[in-house]
């Protein structure tokens, strides 16, 4: 294999990972606050690429409008499903809002279905996103390049808030003990509404480059890639930013390599990401960066 080639292929591994981690993040705070896996998340990820589509080619708008709309509509239909699908269940048994969970997700796969039909829809085409460089016989687009430029910037000013702000201060507060913030005067239900808002801002976001690198919109479009950062998530060990962020990068890195060494698994790529859980379930449940939580009694 030339050095182009190889250079090629981890080029694109790093855009991809960064992708992975941004969607990830978004996994593992939403389970840091309600230890819930948040398994419409992807979806959301899904309808977010509907919204540009309506923006920038039903309606015209231009690029600086539509970007801003379809972040702040994708964070209100977070916060919408999170008041609607697991509010309400704040105190039953995990196991319920588990079960919720898979039913927004499955809602929202069925409500795009019907709105949108099942035939795949072209991303609106971002030019300046889109445009090919070539250096030295390595191709790649801009956005491959963006990519991680917006996933580490995104990363710090996320782990700013966390640890440097009022509303960060409360994140941790729950995450470490539910009931205990609740009765020392934390807001829940404002604490939560923000996770899932930085969460569907996030998705947003990786929808937006998502879709210049991967110009099909369909109602499914988020199963898989949401099923890779949630497995990513838990690589890096659930409910830990920067874990997310590593496992994204591992899982994004090794499945171009894999195909670059072993073309003859091109077939096997996206089970490649589940062997992989598997084995780190095996050698160390709790993620790369994950820490062992003793329950108390």
């Amino acid at each position: 294999m030339s050095f182009g080639i190889l250079m090629q292929h981890m080029i694109n591994g790093i855009s991809l990972g960064s992708l992975y981690a941004l969607i990830a993040i978004g996994y593992t705070m939403v389970y840091g606050i309600l230890l819930l896996i948040n398994f419409a998340h992807g979806d959301i990820f899904m309808i977010a690429s509907y919204f540009m589509i309506f923006a920038m080619v039903n309606f015209a708008l231009p690029l600086y409008i539509s970007i801003p709309l379809v972040i702040g509509m994708t964070v209100v239909l977070g916060m919408l499903l999170e008041r609607t699908a697991y509010a309400p269940l704040r105190d039953a048994p995990r196991m319920s809002i588990m079960i919720s969970a898979i039913g927004a997700s499955y809602f929202l796969e069925n409500l795009a279905t019907y709105l949108f039909t099942g035939v795949p829809k072209g991303y609106p085409n971002i030019t300046w996103l889109t445009k090919i460089i070539n250096i030295r016989g390595v191709s790649f687009s801009v956005v491959t390049i963006i990519t991680p430029i917006v996933t580490i910037l995104l990363l710090l000013g996320l782990m700013y808030i966390v640890n440097n702000t009022k509303v960060g201060m409360a994140m941790r507060a729950v995450s470490k003990d539910y009931e205990t913030a609740r009765l020392m005067g934390i807001k829940i239900n404002g604490v939560i509404a923000s996770t899932f808002a930085i969460g569907s801002f996030l998705a947003a976001i990786g929808s937006i480059l998502w879709g210049s690198r991967y110009p099909s919109v369909f109602p499914l479009m988020g199963v898989m890639p949401g099923l890779k950062c949630f497995i990513a998530a838990v690589f890096g060990g659930i409910g830990n930013i920067p874990g997310a962020f590593l496992g994204g990068m591992i899982l994004g890195i090794s499945e171009p390599m894999l195909i670059a060494f072993f073309p003859s698994l091109t077939g096997y790529r996206d089970v490649f990401a589940f062997v992989l859980l598997i084995l780190m379930l095996i050698v160390k449940p709790t993620g790369l960066l994950g820490e062992k939580i003793t329950d108390k009694v």
